[in-house]
């Protein structure tokens, strides 16, 4: 299985963090957040990485240079002239990704979920991509997604918040066409999924932080020093 890393994202939310170092690359524990997600896929036995990569990206790419010697990572780099969103940015990636369902982490999380069970398991054929939900952060209370017996959905009830891990069936981005934009979020492609029942996920409860602003940054940071949270 291969998985891939998005990282193309601007940071408007952490400037002036984000103004001269790619969010991604925001240190945690002494290290990128983008390196700690590499070394966790390296342990949980992939090593076959594509990585988008946008704003600042030659700091990006420059840094993991000698990935394969120094973290046993094979990567390949799909770059984009302007941010293609979630989806768009998947899209462009796919001839580097195969044929095959691939994990997905968005660059910009911090967890301990633990990914070998995961990749173990694989993807079902019955459903085009499974989802790791959380319980709803203070910033987004509303949620994104009800979990009914396993199979992600719209129901009104609960709701729960996509966590950025997920594993996905290309064929899910097949339905596009050529003259489509583009730019657009991964939920274009996953909404007709989770309307056919092929969508499923499961809510981890274990540690999980969007790192999306300045104060949650700062937090994480500081949950890290006080041994609060862990990878």
């Amino acid at each position: 299985m291969k998985a891939m890393i998005l990282a193309a994202g601007r940071g408007e939310r952490l400037r002036p963090l984000t103004d001269s170092l790619p969010k991604p690359m925001l240190p945690v524990a002494g290290k990128p957040l983008l390196e700690h997600h590499i070394e966790r896929l390296v342990a949980s036995g992939i090593t076959d990485i594509v990585i988008n990569t946008c704003w600042l990206a030659e700091k990006i790419e420059a840094y993991f240079a000698d990935a394969g010697a120094r973290l046993g990572a094979s990567i390949q780099w799909s770059r984009e002239l302007e941010a293609l969103e979630t989806g768009g940015g998947i899209a462009k990636a796919l001839p580097l990704l195969g044929n095959e369902p691939f994990l997905l982490i968005n660059g910009d999380v911090w967890t301990d979920f633990p990914l070998q069970p995961l990749i173990i398991e694989g993807l079902p054929d019955h459903l085009d991509a499974w989802l790791v939900l959380v319980n709803n952060p203070v910033q987004h209370s509303q949620g994104d997604f009800s979990l009914l017996d396993g199979h992600v959905g719209y129901d009104s009830g609960e709701r729960f918040t996509f966590s950025g891990i997920s594993l996905l069936r290309p064929a899910l981005f097949a339905a596009r066409a050529p003259g489509d934009s583009p730019w657009f979020p991964l939920r274009d492609v996953l909404r007709p999924a989770i309307l056919k029942h092929r969508v499923g996920g499961a809510v981890y409860t274990g540690s999980w932080c969007d790192v999306g602003t300045v104060e949650r940054y700062e937090q994480l940071q500081l949950s890290v020093e006080q041994g609060q949270t862990g990878q």
